[in-house]
């Protein structure tokens, strides 16, 4: 889907999904998936972690009935956790794979070749110094940017508030930062 759906439709389509519409889950799929895969790309080897992507829908629509919009949880939120949990379990049973595919690179064909080896090059560096921050620094940087989710569902996914996450977040990236080269760091300040 090309926008994201506000929390209202979500919740509506989280209701007819637990009464058994399949079509209505696989708008939620639709809505959550490259999001979901972002996160979990970025955590570990690609060819891995669309097979995480599938087993987080798959264990979403066998526990989609214990999600209790009530409770104020977003479903994204929800849907986040379940992401989180599932990495860190494919983790303790695979510690031989690398977190992040050396692949991973800007796929705009307006790239030119010499462009995209700087590019990996930067993104190495860059996964490098995220290795070396704290979990926690690491996490909520991989879900504000690369899942790209708002604070307030980081937040969700962290069990933390909203006001918790900007602090954490702000001096995760100080942190990074300094764990970067300088012409590395420099270009953060650019843009």
């Amino acid at each position: 889907m090309d926008q994201q759906l506000p929390e209202s439709e979500l919740q509506r389509l989280v209701m007819l999904a637990q009464d058994g519409d399949a079509d209505a889950f696989e708008k939620l799929y639709l809505q959550f998936f490259l999001p979901i895969y972002r996160y979990t790309a970025f955590r570990m080897d690609a060819s891995a972690a669309e097979d995480i992507v599938a087993d987080v829908f798959v264990k979403a629509w066998e526990k989609l009935h214990k999600y209790k919009p009530k409770k104020g949880i977003p479903f994204g939120a929800w849907l986040f956790r379940i992401a989180r949990h599932t990495v860190i379990d494919a983790y303790r049973r695979n510690r031989d794979f690398d977190e992040v595919s050396e692949e991973l690179a800007d796929p705009d064909a307006l790239n030119r070749a010499d462009a995209e080896t700087r590019n990996a090059d930067v993104l190495r560096v860059v996964r490098n110094a995220l290795d070396q921050l704290p979990r926690r620094y690491k996490e909520i940087l991989i879900l504000s940017y690369i899942a790209e989710l708002p604070h307030h569902e980081v937040a969700r996914v962290l069990r933390m508030t909203e006001g918790g996450v900007r602090i954490l977040k702000f001096r995760a990236l100080r942190k990074l930062e300094s764990l970067l080269p300088p012409d590395i760091a420099d270009r953060s300040h650019e843009s």
